[in-house]
């Protein structure tokens, strides 16, 4: 089940994947979540994310492109 996280002056999408997520590897997963924020990299306190639901799952295709395997 999803649930609204609100940012912290500083909070960067990769500290938030962690925090919230467990990994940084949902990185890509959350700033598709929240495609009204993608071009935030560093985010002002008091903005509402959407903190998706993840499943212990993990493809290749769920990776941000400079970590996908080609091949």
């Amino acid at each position: 089940m999803s649930y609204t996280y609100t940012t912290k002056q500083g909070d960067m999408w990769d500290s938030i994947a962690f925090n919230e997520l467990g990994s940084t590897r949902y990185t890509d997963i959350l700033m598709r979540s929240n495609m009204k924020y993608h071009t935030t990299y560093i985010f002002s306190a008091g903005i509402e994310l959407t903190i998706p639901d993840v499943s212990d799952t993990f493809t290749n295709e769920d990776m941000p492109p400079w970590k996908k395997v080609s091949g």
